[in-house]
């Protein structure tokens, strides 16, 4: 059977375009979704609270959380700085993020892409030297809002750079939901990640993680509910639902390892939490097993 790991997004990348949420409701989700039999969750960002100020009790959410021994946890980081922050919390998986689309680097980290790429090369080391891995994420990897078009080799040039410098591993972010199964086809025959992150903004993620795994692409990022997007970029609405990523995968045969029913009490209790309805169709209709 094949098999496909998600990584949950939601307390990280769902939570941090919302109105803040207290504390102690970011843990009950977290925890929720630690019982999901997801196998990886991103759960937090070790950034300036006045940069991203949802984010601010990081610490507070990681050290009260339940940690799930049969879960990998990931922090995302901007800077050395973060890492820090990030590697004396306990976490062994960093990821951080640089555009494609110089213009939307500009506006999400105050710098251009060469210089993110050489701040990475210094971090590396960092987190190696304390015994974790890290992984980069190359946002605007599928178009940019403000500049439109990313060509394909752009994004092979920063993989091919970052992958020299010794990054762990490489994800593509497509952050404002411009990515098509003809875009996602033509970047992959360029150049390969090790995990895909996608928007539904223009309701293509399913077609492009089904387009993805034709090419072999087995891991994908996906956030409860369907919560997120980019406070940096306009348009830029929530991820791919865990639970429609979940449902189709499953329908096909593909295992993923994770519970559905579980899943939905938690894109339930996420819906709560942040006080409006949540864009999941599966979460609305229930699975194609729940007969009306």
């Amino acid at each position: 059977m094949t098999t496909v790991s998600i990584r949950e997004v939601g307390p990280r990348d769902g939570l941090q375009n919302e109105d803040p949420v207290a504390t102690e409701a970011k843990i009950r989700l977290l925890d929720a979704l630690s019982r999901t039999g997801v196998g990886r969750i991103e759960a937090v960002s070790f950034v300036h609270p006045k940069a991203i100020p949802q984010m601010a009790d990081a610490d507070e959410v990681w050290a009260a959380a339940w940690r799930n021994p049969d879960v990998r946890y990931s922090a995302l980081i901007p800077n050395s700085r973060g890492a820090q922050r990030a590697l004396a919390a306990g976490f062994r998986e960093i990821e951080v993020v640089v555009s494609a689309s110089d213009t939307h680097n500009r506006r999400n980290l105050n710098r251009s892409t060469d210089e993110s790429l050489d701040d990475i090369a210094q971090l590396i080391p960092l987190v190696h030297e304390a015994g974790a891995t890290l992984e980069v994420i190359v946002a605007t990897s599928f178009g940019c809002p403000f500049e439109g078009d990313i060509d394909p080799d752009r994004v092979a040039g920063i993989v091919a750079r970052v992958r020299a410098d010794g990054a762990d591993r490489i994800a593509f972010g497509d952050t404002t939901g411009m990515a098509t199964p003809r875009r996602v086809r033509d970047l992959l025959t360029a150049v390969r990640p090790d995990l895909l992150h996608f928007h539904n903004t223009r309701g293509t993620g399913l077609a492009n993680i089904l387009t993805a795994l034709d090419l072999g692409v087995t891991e994908f990022d996906a956030s409860v509910g369907g919560l997120g997007g980019c406070p940096y970029a306009p348009g830029a609405s929530g991820n791919v639902a865990t639970e429609e990523v979940v449902h189709m995968l499953h329908d096909m045969g593909i295992d993923t390892g994770i519970d559905l029913d579980a899943l939905l009490e938690a894109a339930v209790l996420a819906e709560r939490l942040v006080g409006r309805p949540l864009p999941s169709g599966v979460l609305r209709a229930g699975p194609r097993t729940r007969l009306v």
